[in-house]
């Protein structure tokens, strides 16, 4: 199977995982979130990252998941799996696993184990070469703490099959290096909502979002004005939609990420549930702020 990053569009929607009352994965909701996505102009998605809580969820269930998408979008749009951990056995073995539902797969920076950047080249080198399918890298040292450097990202965009990366460092100039180093068959992401706009500036292809889950038709307005060359447009737009870009992710981030988005959900009618523990709830004067925030904006439907 080949595919280019061009495949996986411009605007990429991180989605999160629906649960019950339970919190069990409620499938039927996400196939019906994973249609609204689409309808909202998102060219992929990607299912069991971050945003979808997936070191909460078990194998199982993230292969229902895979399969529940999967069949909800029926080819309307790409399913990109969220299927590595801190280790790469145990990374290869869902990847593997996962082929027979996604069209690609997002390969995150192992989290906790800290490994040097060698440990990482290895690690996402091992992990391309057990799949035909193409690859996102994933630099959030946030979350991981450790920094995928410049030098790395190069080094891994040789691989035929690592087509981009989802850049969230916020180092610009790292981001720069990137895309000025690296073959232009190879994409970058923004990680951030509020950077998707400065990235593109400097070259980079799109977003992989969170915020696109209640205005993927703004944002997507916000690519092609930016993509068309049309900046004075395009800034006017990301400026519209930074305040609530940053509103969901509050001070309280990374816990937030998916407890703000999921409250902007549920405020705006589309329910998807809470979280699990160890992840909490949006606590009530932010989920109020957030509710006000939501009113100046025409919300997706």
């Amino acid at each position: 199977m080949t595919s280019t990053a061009e495949g996986f569009g411009q605007l990429i929607t991180a989605m999160v995982s629906p649960f019950d009352e339970n919190e069990d994965l409620d499938y039927q909701q996400a196939g019906l979130l994973a249609k609204r996505l689409v309808k909202n102009g998102s060219d992929s998605i990607v299912v069991s990252g971050t945003t979808g809580e997936s070191p909460t969820l078990s194998t199982e269930e993230k292969i229902r998941l895979f399969r529940t998408v999967h069949d909800a979008v029926d080819g309307k749009a790409k399913i990109i799996g969220g299927t590595t951990n801190y280790s790469t056995r145990e990374s290869i073995e869902l990847t593997e696993e996962a082929a027979a539902y996604v069209d690609g797969y997002l390969l995150v920076v192992p989290y906790y184990n800290n490994p040097p950047q060698e440990g990482l080249f290895q690690h996402f080198r091992s992990i391309a070469a057990s799949t035909d399918r193409p690859c996102i890298l994933y630099n959030v040292p946030t979350r991981t703490v450790r920094n995928m450097e410049a030098s790395t990202v190069v080094r891994l965009s040789e691989i035929s099959n690592i087509v981009g990366v989802k850049e969230a460092s916020g180092d610009y100039e790292q981001i720069s290096n990137i895309i000025n180093s690296t073959p232009g068959d190879f994409h970058v992401w923004s990680g951030n909502d509020q950077d998707t706009f400065s990235i593109m500036c400097l070259g980079g292809f799109g977003v992989v979002s969170v915020a696109s889950h209640v205005v993927g038709n703004l944002i997507k307005k916000m690519i092609v004005a930016t993509t068309k060359g049309d900046t004075e447009e395009g800034a006017h737009l990301h400026h519209e939609l930074l305040p609530l870009a940053k509103a969901l992710f509050p001070p309280v981030s990374p816990i937030a990420s998916p407890s703000a988005i999921k409250s902007a959900l549920n405020l705006t009618g589309f329910n998807v549930g809470g979280l699990r523990l160890p992840l909490l709830e949006l606590p009530a004067e932010a989920k109020a702020a957030l509710n006000l925030l939501l009113e100046e904006y025409e919300v997706d439907d």
